[in-house]
């Protein structure tokens, strides 16, 4: 991180200007210092952050949450690998959230076969649950991806059919050719620290990160998850702060400088998320 800390809500020029797409900030590995995670993105340069919520009792949090923090704001939505557990009175609760203030998007929802915590075809229904309501509010759609791409994209190219589709694969994991598919069908894509890891079965989706044009182009931290290099098995929690590191492995291996990332996929993010201040 270049440059000194400063007073929260301050801004060395020094620092990159970021935006973290993907925090998990109500997680419980945050309750003790939420407030100083927050000041430290914030003189890290990361000037806003974008909060998924992964059950009906996680989209009320990061909701209160965004109107509580300025910068700070809200997807709703019931994770895949929750959905079993979700009952009928949550998705309703999920739905009212959605039109609130400071709701930027629907998500985390998408699909999961590398855990076996809820059956495909519930995290099916309640995908297409999401993509529905996003579609109805026009809002984009956070979507979780893990050894299902197949199953993925037949549910997105049904909903490109259907109308309008927007949104970020978070987290990228696959490889260039299921990120060209992505890609044609509008969306944009997340790269989170395990595309600062240099070991060999990282090798593919380094190579996918430097084929997305700029322009659909996002980075996170999905913190408290997926700490970057240089601080892979030296820090257990992973925080906004840290997108510096992400940001910079990233700008490296797309041969663009620093700020030319940075500046690139703050523009992107404020178009997906319709965010103060974009382009």
């Amino acid at each position: 991180m270049t440059g000194q800390a400063h007073a929260a809500g301050t801004h060395d020029p020094a620092l990159l200007t970021l935006i973290d797409t993907h925090a998990h900030l109500d997680a419980q590995e945050f309750d003790a210092d939420r407030g100083e995670v927050i000041r430290r993105a914030q003189q890290a340069g990361v000037r806003a952050i974008v909060c998924p919520a992964l059950s009906a009792r996680s989209s009320a949090a990061v909701v209160h949450l965004a109107g509580q923090c300025p910068g700070i704001y809200a997807a709703v939505g019931i994770h895949p690998n929750l959905c079993a557990e979700a009952e009928a009175a949550d998705w309703e609760k999920v739905s009212r959230l959605a039109g609130g203030s400071g709701v930027v998007a629907i998500g985390e929802t998408g699909l999961d076969r590398y855990r076996d915590f809820a059956p495909l075809h519930l995290q099916q229904e309640y995908f297409e649950r999401h993509l529905e309501l996003a579609s109805q509010l026009a809002l984009p759609v956070i979507m979780h991806c893990r050894q299902a791409e197949a199953e993925v994209l037949a549910i997105l190219r049904r909903a490109a059919g259907q109308g309008s589709l927007s949104g970020v694969i978070h987290a990228f994991s696959g490889d260039r050719g299921f990120a060209e598919e992505c890609l044609a069908l509008g969306l944009h894509l997340s790269f989170a620290g395990s595309v600062t890891y240099t070991n060999r079965k990282f090798a593919s989706l380094r190579e996918a990160a430097r084929a997305v044009p700029a322009q659909r182009l996002l980075i996170e931290t999905d913190s408290p998850y997926l700490v970057p290099h240089p601080l892979r098995g030296k820090q257990n929690r992973n925080e906004p702060a840290r997108l510096v590191h992400t940001a910079s492995a990233l700008a490296e291996l797309r041969g663009v400088s620093p700020q030319e990332l940075a500046a690139s996929t703050t523009a992107a993010a404020c178009r997906l998320f319709r965010l103060p201040g974009g382009a």
